[in-house]
């Protein structure tokens, strides 16, 4: 139970600091300098009392101190998911080089979730720091080499193998949906899909390989046609021009594709 409620407190500490990476890439500010964070609407620094994760918004009740504009639910929202994945990690799969895997993983998908979502934006630091991290992580933490086997020999061993299902699952899936985004401005001559979202689901299929990178395109898709619609309901948007946060619903669909299909099923199998 210590080293879940350790990896909880972790995961809020996280989650601070991907906050300011969500407010500061898409923006191309540094996330080291400056070192405190500001409010964005005062630019004042931000005292470290104010700055608890979680705990600070509510006792601010979601107010800055100095000029008294609205935090944003984002700020606890992006803290508490980071904290519940990471304890999530820790409790299926110990404190394992798995945990620390499925913890990135976690950690970058947050991160691209909440930086699509408010600002359209993919930050390339975390879909191909991203992918590459996945490439190097399936040596530690071996993938079954479902298509792999056709291409490295087994000889090899099962690390090579499972680079080499990571390689494919990155390459497979995102020219997958570079073709279809293709095709679609070919024919509608309009762009459908932005380039963020293939280098993203290039960094899925490199951390979770090809079936579970597909089924994640196939849940973002469902996802995104019938949550995009009722958004657009909702909000009366102009479906012809609104700009649908694709790479929200893939990282959602991700999650989901990595809870299910590699603790759930792992740990519960048939």
């Amino acid at each position: 139970m210590i080293e879940i409620a350790l990896a909880f407190l972790a995961g809020l500490l996280i989650g601070s600091f991907l906050n300011v990476c969500v407010f500061r890439l898409p923006r191309d500010l540094s996330v080291v300098t400056p070192a405190r964070s500001f409010c964005p609407f005062c630019e004042e620094t931000i005292a470290w009392y104010d700055n608890i994760p979680v705990l600070s918004y509510i006792l601010l009740r979601a107010k800055c101190r100095r000029c008294g504009a609205r935090i944003p639910l984002r700020y606890p929202a992006v803290e508490l998911a980071t904290a519940v994945a990471f304890a999530i990690c820790v409790a299926y799969f110990g404190v394992t080089p798995a945990a620390m895997k499925y913890a990135i993983f976690s950690a970058v998908m947050i991160t691209l979730i909440a930086s699509d979502f408010e600002e359209r934006i993919l930050p390339d630091e975390f879909t191909i720091g991203g992918g590459v991290l996945g490439l190097i992580l399936a040596w530690f933490v071996p993938m079954h080499g479902e298509f792999a086997l056709f291409f490295v020999p087994y000889a090899w061993g099962p690390r090579w193998v499972s680079v080499g299902e990571a390689v494919i699952g990155a390459c497979v899936s995102s020219g997958s949906i570079w073709l279809a985004g293709w095709l679609y401005e070919k024919f509608r001559h309009r762009e459908g899909l932005g380039f963020g979202d293939v280098k993203m689901i290039f960094m899925i299929g490199a951390f979770l390989g090809l079936p579970a990178a597909l089924l994640t395109l196939i849940g973002a898709s469902l996802v995104g046609a019938i949550g995009g619609l009722l958004y657009i309901r909702l909000t009366d948007q102009d479906a012809s021009t609104y700009e649908l946060p694709f790479g929200s619903f893939l990282g959602v669909a991700a999650l989901a594709v990595a809870v299910y299909g590699e603790v759930f099923l792992k740990l519960h199998p048939r």
